[in-house]
């Protein structure tokens, strides 16, 4: 099995802290393919910065699609997620995505632990886009943003136990995601300071993909997430615009 990983911001070492996060629950004989964005943002944490990932996203699949049975966004918030779901033939799951519905098996209420303040109206958004909005209870935001988290996990393990608790105190969450690619593998450090279950987002994601990739659902022929008409393009990279002409 070969699965395309997909970090649509500008950080190799973020791409390599999901890797190392996931690699330890990936099938044997699994071949991950991981590819960092050509451009953009090194750290997304704005609406601009995360629609310059959106087509990072879509540039890093157009390159590197060829032979993977997956795709996984492998970042919260999931940029170009739907577009991504739209072009590939194979399944494609998100981070946030995924995190959320699994949080939603466990709890019928969950709220999220992110790095970077700007990421609360954005995620609440995208909850809505996936219907659960009425199951999400709160998006805690901290200070740091993930990038500076990834830095220094060992001083962040307190200030996300406490925004954990926090939020369950306050908002009744009856589980918690602890957001981002740069809070990979804090999950299981931070459990044992929170009486609810913490998720890591990025042991999430491939959960998911790998429950997809299980019965891979046949790719729909008709409505919005139908392969599109070819169309031409200007100033895309020859991948993407071979994609795009020939979906």
């Amino acid at each position: 099995m070969r699965l395309l990983l997909i970090n649509p911001n500008t950080m190799p070492e973020m791409t390599a802290l999901v890797v190392r996060a996931i690699q330890p629950h990936l099938p044997p004989e699994t071949t991950l393919v991981p590819v960092t964005g050509r451009f953009g943002a090194q750290y997304i944490a704005s609406r601009s910065a995360a629609a310059i990932a959106a087509h990072a996203a879509l540039d890093a699949f157009a390159e590197h699609r060829a032979d993977c049975d997956g795709v996984y966004l492998a970042c919260f918030g999931d940029p170009g997620l739907l577009a991504l779901k739209e072009l590939a033939r194979v399944p494609v799951i998100g981070m946030a995505e995924a995190s959320s519905r699994l949080a939603a098996r466990q709890a019928e209420h969950f709220s999220i632990v992110t790095g970077g303040e700007r990421w609360g109206p954005m995620l609440r958004e995208f909850l809505g886009s996936l219907g659960l909005a009425g199951r999400l209870a709160a998006v805690e935001t901290v200070a740091p943003t993930g990038a500076d988290i990834a830095r220094d996990p060992d001083g962040s393990v307190t200030l996300l136990a406490e925004a954990c608790n926090r939020t369950v105190a306050r908002d009744g969450a009856g589980a918690v995601i602890l957001g981002g690619a740069g809070l990979a593998g804090l999950a299981a450090r931070v459990q044992p300071h929170v009486s609810v279950p913490v998720i890591c987002s990025a042991e999430a994601g491939v959960t998911m993909l790998l429950e997809a990739l299980r019965e891979p659902p046949a790719k729909p022929q008709s409505g919005d997430f139908a392969l599109p008409a070819p169309v031409g393009s200007t100033g895309l990279s020859d991948s993407l615009s071979r994609l795009l002409a020939n979906p």
